[in-house]
């Protein structure tokens, strides 16, 4: 899996290629997420449209994310998230700490 990072203005969007079903892929998500929030001061997005299923270790991945962006008081932002994912966190229970959009657009929009 790999990610790519994107700027549109002062919010980063970060966006995995694939599932998240290794703890490889955990991890690269969860490093690439908190070097992209410390560069940003919380103003990111995880695009999720290429996600569309992530295991144990991707939800754990998913809950540290959300924890580093708590700490600085904002809310992680998903958009894009397939049925299954949004099944997935809803499943778990997880779907609360999360604030979802449609798409990447109206996920930047919330920073203004």
């Amino acid at each position: 899996m790999n990610i790519d990072t994107s700027r549109h203005g002062a919010v980063s969007v970060v966006r995995p290629d694939g599932p998240v079903i290794t703890e490889e892929d955990a991890t690269l998500l969860r490093t690439e997420s908190l070097n992209v929030l410390g560069s940003t001061l919380g103003r990111f997005v995880v695009d999720a449209k290429e996600m569309t299923f992530v295991d144990s270790n991707g939800l754990e991945a998913l809950v540290d994310i959300t924890q580093e962006v708590s700490a600085g008081g904002q809310h992680l932002k998903l958009c894009a998230v397939s049925d299954t994912l949004r099944e997935i966190l809803m499943l778990t229970g997880l779907s609360k700490k999360f604030q979802q959009y449609e798409d990447v657009q109206s996920a930047v929009r919330s920073f203004l």
